[in-house]
């Protein structure tokens, strides 16, 4: 495939410059992208594994909150036949 005077070709998954040959701007650019994108996904795993963190603790309060609430019924069911 020739796009914008370049003669690439996929292979492997990817699409490689046939010549093998990129001018030293590309492969300044290539190399800055791929760089960025490393940088992307670290964040992106830290930011996922953030979330889980926070999923369960939002799920351990809301369990808590359930058991003080049961709590707090029988003790005003108590209080109630006692008056």
């Amino acid at each position: 495939m020739n796009l914008a005077g370049q003669s690439l070709k996929f292979e492997n998954g990817q699409w490689i410059a046939e010549s093998g040959a990129c001018g030293g701007g590309d492969r300044r650019e290539t190399q800055r992208l791929r760089k960025r994108n490393q940088q992307l996904e670290e964040e992106n795993n830290l930011l996922r594994l953030k979330v889980d963190i926070l999923l369960d603790m939002l799920s351990e309060t809301t369990a808590e909150s359930h058991l003080m609430e049961k709590e707090l019924d029988e003790l005003k069911s108590i209080s109630r036949r006692r008056k």
